[in-house]
């Protein structure tokens, strides 16, 4: 199958924003990954004077996760699919959250940064050229800045490739269509079977300049599938999280 790119993904999101939330509540621990994830990125004093970027917001999920590991921060969050943000903004947040209707590549242009860290959950595969985002998160990011990636990116086995699919057939796909968004998440599936192996988007993080990287697995069934990448935008700086 073809996958969706750009503003067709963008608007078949858009389509799905009213049951997405409903969908990824099917998955196990879905949230309480993505705070997990959120948390590697070691943010000292609660996040007390730094400001974080969630690239790809969705509805919310994963700029909660943030504001829960970083609660006196101040969280920046964008996303293309204007559907998506508007069940986030529906939801209740603090002064100190902002959102913007912005690709991941638009938002080196939109003024906020720089930041002392970015959080990407379930992005980079869904991205025409990853490694123009990756460029644009380097410009982003303060000298020593963080970045937490958190993706479906499979471990190479046959067997987690199987057990994707398995998941995507007997589960994601049939809820999708029942919500009449089937082409989106047979497109979800898919595109985390096209995206790169754990050892490639590692190689990609090292070869965009990025310092530091390494990749923890999450636990629970989605071991071997889902994981989170770690890095740095360069050296480590003395006293970056001193302001």
């Amino acid at each position: 199958m073809t996958l969706l790119r750009d503003h067709d993904l963008a608007r078949a999101f858009d389509h799905a924003s009213h049951s997405y939330d409903r969908l990824t509540a099917l998955n196990p621990g879905y949230r309480t990954d993505l705070q997990r994830s959120a948390r590697r990125l070691q943010l000292p004093r609660d996040g007390d004077g730094l400001h974080i970027l969630d690239l790809g917001c969705g509805t919310g999920a994963s700029t909660q996760a943030l504001l829960r590991t970083a609660p006196r921060a101040r969280i920046t969050a964008v996303d293309a699919s204007s559907g998506m943000l508007r069940r986030a903004l529906a939801k209740p947040w603090p002064e100190r959250v902002s959102f913007h209707h912005l690709t991941a590549e638009e938002a080196a242009t939109a003024g906020e940064g720089p930041y002392d860290a970015v959080f990407a959950a379930y992005l980079f595969r869904n991205v025409t050229d990853p490694n123009a985002v990756l460029d644009t998160v380097r410009s982003l990011l303060r000298p020593g800045g963080r970045l937490a990636v958190h993706e479906y990116s499979l471990s190479g086995s046959a067997v987690h490739r199987a057990l994707w699919t398995a998941a995507c057939r007997g589960i994601i796909i049939p809820a999708g269509t029942l919500s009449g968004d089937g082409a989106l998440y047979r497109h979800l599936w898919r595109s985390v079977l096209d995206f790169d192996t754990v050892p490639e988007f590692t190689g990609r993080l090292t070869d965009a300049g990025f310092t530091g990287v390494r990749t923890v697995p999450v636990a629970g069934w989605q071991t071997g599938m889902l994981h989170t990448f770690l890095a740095r935008n360069g050296a480590a700086v003395a006293g970056e999280f001193d302001r």
